[in-house]
């Protein structure tokens, strides 16, 4: 499987980005994804995550409210919509595939895209 995250960009705090994930190389629709980040000097943390299906999502509470994960299977591809940033929002955003576990850590994904990064500006 290969992952291919798209997207990020330098935007002042409040605005948005839409960050996309063009997935290939297996079905799609059987893999739970999601989306994480890791900023400078930290540990990469899980921010969202979405069903196969896209029956059920979840978020880090940082983000709740102001993030949100889709996904188009007929496209392939995985969605992070970021409104309201804030600097802290500041990393290199990952997005990854799992089949199998749900919900999904950093620790147990199978497949990794390269990362895109988002900064924001004060």
């Amino acid at each position: 499987v290969q992952l291919q995250a798209s997207g990020g960009g330098l935007v002042q705090a409040g605005g948005s980005l839409r960050l996309s994930c063009a997935v290939s190389g297996r079905t799609f629709s059987a893999y739970d994804m999601g989306w994480f980040r890791q900023a400078p000097g930290k540990e990469r943390e899980f921010v969202a995550a979405i069903r196969y299906s896209g029956s059920s999502t979840y978020y880090t509470d940082s983000v709740k409210g102001r993030f949100t994960i889709s996904r188009d299977n007929a496209k392939s591809t995985v969605y992070l919509q970021l409104n309201s940033l804030k600097p802290d929002d500041t990393a290199v955003y990952y997005c990854a595939a799992e089949r199998g576990s749900w919900p999904l850590r950093t620790d147990i994904m199978d497949y990794w895209g390269k990362g895109t990064q988002v900064t924001v500006s004060s």
